[in-house]
């Protein structure tokens, strides 16, 4: 099988993971067309689930994603892939990681563990 199995669910999570460091970068999903234009123009595109529309990362910010490799699960209904992450941030709050934040057992509250690249108020304005 070359292609996920979108006839056993049209949306599948994909894991974007640094191709160098191997740092998880973010979670997202697509769909058969975003997976079909990742493929084809090297450049990650996903789903956005929240607008319901083909998300081509970075198109605002600039911060986009070249493809690497793709890992297809046993199943064929998850994907890694493996990216260059350019301009350094793949969160849209301006974090290079979406799992900027980490839980404190002993306390149950969240630290910020990333460093911000950049300021979402510049980027995006007030639709982050």
């Amino acid at each position: 099988m070359n292609v996920p199995d979108f006839d056993k669910c049209e949306l599948i999570p994909v894991i974007a993971q640094d191709g160098e460091t191997g740092d998880v970068l973010m979670l997202a999903y697509m769909n058969r067309e975003a997976y079909e234009e990742t493929v084809r123009t090297g450049r990650v595109c996903y789903f956005s689930r929240s607008r319901g529309q083909l998300w081509r990362k970075g198109e605002q910010s600039g911060h986009v994603q070249e493809v690497h490799a793709i890992y297809f699960d046993c199943d064929a209904d998850a994907l890694l892939i493996k990216v260059r992450q350019l301009g350094g941030a793949a969160c849209h709050e301006g974090y290079r990681s979406c799992f900027f934040r980490q839980l404190e057992p002993a306390t149950g509250n969240l630290r910020v563990v990333g460093t911000r690249v950049f300021d979402p108020a510049h980027v995006y304005g007030n639709q982050s």
